[in-house]
């Protein structure tokens, strides 16, 4: 078997091993693997094959994977402002049609109306907010129950 041939089976199992432990360490080197063979596949020789692949091995962990697991661990971005109210639990004050009307959400009182404007949400009821325009609450009713 051509050397060649081996870097791409190990290139291979390296891949299959990163896919199931997610380290990234092992599909660094199944890549650098990967490069070993296109060298052996070019024709240069094992010491060639062998330098390509400490190369690219050492690169890659030593630059690559600490930038690509600095970007998968990043927290993700907190909403504030109007863009935190989405998807939060509003209760209805007064009658909310499309004229508008008047909802509590997170402690606050906003102007309201159902984000469908044939709906009509009796006051008491229980709605998602579904977005924020301006200073009004677009919402979509849940149930007609008291809040807790």
């Amino acid at each position: 078997m051509d050397p060649w041939v081996a870097w791409l089976l190990v290139a291979a199992l390296l891949g299959i091993a990163e896919l199931l432990t997610l380290t990234l360490a092992l599909g660094i080197l199944a890549v650098a693997a990967l490069a070993a063979g296109l060298t052996g596949a070019l024709g240069l020789p094992l010491a060639a094959q062998a330098a390509v692949f400490g190369v690219g091995a050492v690169a890659g962990l030593a630059f690559v994977r600490p930038v690509a697991t600095r970007h998968i661990r990043q927290p993700p971005p907190l909403r504030s402002g109007t863009a935190a109210l989405v998807g939060r639990e509003a209760y209805t004050l007064t009658e909310v049609n499309r004229r508008g009307g008047r909802a509590r959400i997170g402690g606050e009182e906003w102007t309201a109306r159902p984000y469908d404007p044939d709906l009509v949400i009796p006051a008491g009821a229980t709605a998602d907010v579904l977005a924020i325009e301006g200073a009004t609450a677009l919402l979509y009713p849940v149930s007609a129950e008291e809040p807790p």
